[in-house]
């Protein structure tokens, strides 16, 4: 079977914790547009550089739902979430680091596999 190609002028945005941007396109209150919503690709993460240098990390579900979190991994410190499995568990949807394969909680950032650690996440939207 073959998939048609998405065609979507949508945008991918996040809500910034800090307004004001230096050299990115931010759209009114704090929404920093990403990439088109068409480079994410479901089950499959991209990362993105945002204003102040922090690297985030986003994902598409297969139903459509988007989620953004710091690509950075706790645990080994590398930049790499964003190359990691994706999964639910007990109908929570996951992202597994690569380096560790501890789960965190796309929603809140909670780490499924030691609730003493938690990593940040961003509202996230399409425009």
């Amino acid at each position: 079977m073959t998939l048609a190609p998405e065609t979507t002028d949508l945008k991918v945005q996040l809500r910034l914790k800090e307004s004001g941007s230096e050299g990115g396109e931010e759209v009114g209150e704090g929404w920093f547009t990403v990439c088109d919503l068409t480079h994410l690709l479901p089950g499959r993460g991209v990362a993105a550089l945002l204003p102040d240098g922090r690297q985030v990390a986003l994902f598409r579900d297969r139903a459509g739902e988007l989620y953004a979190v710091d690509n950075r991994d706790p645990f080994g410190g590398a930049a790499v979430l964003s190359r990691g499995l994706t999964g639910t568990e007990q109908g929570r949807p996951f992202v597994a680091s690569p380096l560790l394969k501890q789960r965190f909680d796309l929603r809140s950032g909670e780490c499924l596999d030691d609730e003493t650690v938690r990593i940040a996440t961003y509202e996230v939207r399409t425009a």
